[in-house]
């Protein structure tokens, strides 16, 4: 008996992105390696998004900061972006403050309500 593969492209699960995880507190010295890292996680699967577990990553700190912006400017180089996955509400804020901005996995875009929330009706307002 031979097994012959079904006509046609091979199916892709592209709806799975590219996952970094990024274990305990990183050194200055291992910052570019992880952005080499980055940049061949996105070649090599073609996504578009990198996701960055962030949950052994240790206390958030300056250093956190600097490792997420690097890695944030690599992916962009590589024509993507990275996602955060399992941020410490504290690594959110500090970056808040610093002001940089990232996609966190669980959280509903900004500027776009969160599913199955409804405006409140007063009494008497006329129907739209």
């Amino acid at each position: 008996m031979s097994s012959v593969p079904p006509p046609g492209l091979p199916i892709v699960d592209a709806m799975t992105p590219a996952v970094l995880v990024l274990a305990g507190p990183v050194s200055r010295d291992e910052v570019p390696g992880l952005c080499d890292e980055a940049r061949a996680r996105l070649a090599a699967t073609g996504a578009r998004v990198l996701v960055c577990d962030v949950g052994g990553l240790g206390p958030p700190g300056l250093g956190a900061v600097d490792l997420l912006a690097r890695l944030q400017l690599a992916a962009r180089r590589a024509g993507g972006r990275i996602r955060l996955r399992d941020a410490d509400p504290a690594l959110h804020a500090l970056l808040d403050l610093v002001g940089l901005r990232f996609e966190v996995e669980g959280q509903a875009e900004q500027r776009e309500p969160a599913l199955g929330v409804e405006e409140a009706v007063e009494p008497g307002d006329p129907a739209l």
